[in-house]
Order: structure tokens, then C-alpha cells, then sequence
């Protein structure tokens, strides 16, 4: 005799465990392979599946089905498929986000503890020059002053400015070998 789902329903409510055993044996695996037409992932596809038959177990006395049973199934296997797809949409674009948030952040802090340390090895270095080359060399580069200014405010000769920036500028290099390309791009233009 074959039950209707009406039967077999009333059956699972009253906590008959062989008939719901009968419908899990009946549906398992071909709702296992549509949850992994969707998922595109068997493990998960189970996992949803056999949470489907437990939830519906635990909930036998309230469920109320309005289609036919396997319709039923059907239907909580593919919501709750859809449901995975946008929690997993939502995981990545989260791990994007802090992915590039510390990608960035990391970048900036290594970017920010090399420039400090940058910053003073040429503080200590430009602090080594004689003091008439350390003073032209302040003027031209931090005061952004041209020679010509400078000869003017020293009352030195160009030539003796331009002598003296390039001396500084040798003796920086020597002091600041590890760090001459970045040195370059920051005071390329810089001259008088």
C-alpha cells in the first residue's frame, strides 16, 4: 500500500522514526545532487541536506506543508542553497575588504617606518657636512633658495655655492649609499 503525503506526514508528526527514515532514504541522495548543482560543492550539498531532515525532525509537529512533500524538500534544499551562495559572496567580499585594508595599512606603516628612518639617517648625515657646505645646502634644498639668492645672502661667489652643493651632495652619497635611489627621486630638481 502506498501512503499519500497526508499519511505519511501524519506519520513523522506523531514521531513514527521508520517512515521518516523511508522519506530520508527516498530523497537523500537526489536532493544531495541538486543542493550540489547550486553549490557546486557536495560536502556542503550534504551538510544542507541532512540539516534540512534534522530541522524537519525537530520541527514534525509544526510543519505545515501546502505542496507535495518532495516539493517541499526541494524548495528548503534550494533556498537554503541560495542563502549559503550569499553568505559566501558576503565572506568574500569581507575578506577582500580586510585583505586589502591590512594589504594597505601594512604597506603604509612599512612605508612610514622607512621614511622616518630615512628622514634622520639624512638629518645625521646632512649634521656631518662642514658648517658653510651644511648652511649652502639648507638654503638650496630646504629653504628652496637658487644659488644665485644664496651667493647674495652669503655674499659668496656662485662658483663657491655650486662648489659647495656639490660637495655636500658627494659626501651624502657616501653617507647615504643604502638609500640613493629613493634620494634621487627626492631631490631630483631640486637644484639652483
Amino acid at each position: 500500500m502506498q501512503l499519500t503525503d497526508s499519511d505519511i506526514l501524519t506519520a513523522i508528526r506523531q514521531g513514527n522514526e521508520r517512515v521518516f527514515e523511508v522519506v530520508f532514504r527516498k530523497h537523500y541522495q537526489a536532493l544531495c545532487n541538486y543542493g550540489f548543482g547550486l553549490l557546486k560543492d557536495m560536502d556542503d550539498a550534504e551538510e544542507i541536506v541532512q540539516g534540512i531532515f534534522m530541522k524537519f525532525w525537530e520541527q514534525r509537529e509544526e510543519i505545515e506543508i501546502t505542496v507535495s512533500l518532495k516539493s517541499y524538500l526541494y524548495r528548503a534544499v534550494h533556498n537554503t542553497c541560495l542563502n549559503r551562495i550569499k553568505h559566501l559572496k558576503i565572506q568574500d567580499t569581507y575578506r577582500q575588504h580586510v585583505g586589502d585594508f591590512l594589504e594597505l595599512n601594512h604597506d603604509s606603516a612599512t612605508d612610514e617606518l622607512y621614511k622616518n628612518e630615512l628622514e634622520q639617517r639624512i638629518a645625521v648625515a646632512i649634521d656631518k657636512l662642514p658648517e658653510q657646505c651644511r648652511l649652502i645646502f639648507r638654503m638650496s634644498r630646504f629653504e628652496e633658495l637658487k644659488y644665485q639668492e644664496i651667493a647674495d645672502q652669503l655674499q659668496l661667489s656662485i662658483k663657491t655655492v655650486e662648489n659647495q652643493i656639490g660637495k655636500a651632495l658627494k659626501i651624502l652619497r657616501t653617507e647615504l649609499a643604502d638609500y640613493l635611489p629613493i634620494l634621487v627621486l627626492l631631490w631630483a630638481g631640486l637644484g639652483g
